[in-house]
């Protein structure tokens, strides 16, 4: 077993050329999250306060969904997680804290 992966059981699913509920899921986790992409443009781009309100509450209600979909997709083990070292984490926060010591100077 990899010391570096965070996942769970994989639930099997038949193979073969037909579809499964893996492959459905996956396809709906990838358009939700291109979906949330688009929203957020749209977002930034609103022209007016309701149009605005419109559009967010539009993207709460898919980055919720979208984040229902990978949880379900989390415990059925068709999405894994790697550990990320420590010392990639402190590195990469001295990183960001020096860009943004820059920015500010």
């Amino acid at each position: 077993m990899d010391n570096n992966k965070i996942s769970n059981t994989k639930t099997e699913v038949p193979t073969g050329k037909s579809l499964n509920d893996k492959d459905y899921i996956n396809c709906l986790l990838s358009s939700l999250k291109e979906m949330v992409k688009s929203y957020s443009v749209s977002l930034t781009e609103a022209s007016n306060e309701n149009l605005y309100n419109n559009y967010k509450s539009m993207f709460d209600n898919y980055i919720k969904l979208q984040r229902k979909v990978y949880e379900l997709m989390f415990r059925k083990g068709w999405y894994s997680l790697e550990k990320a070292e420590t010392q990639k984490i402190s590195s990469k926060i001295q990183m960001l804290n020096q860009e943004i010591s820059d920015l500010n100077s």
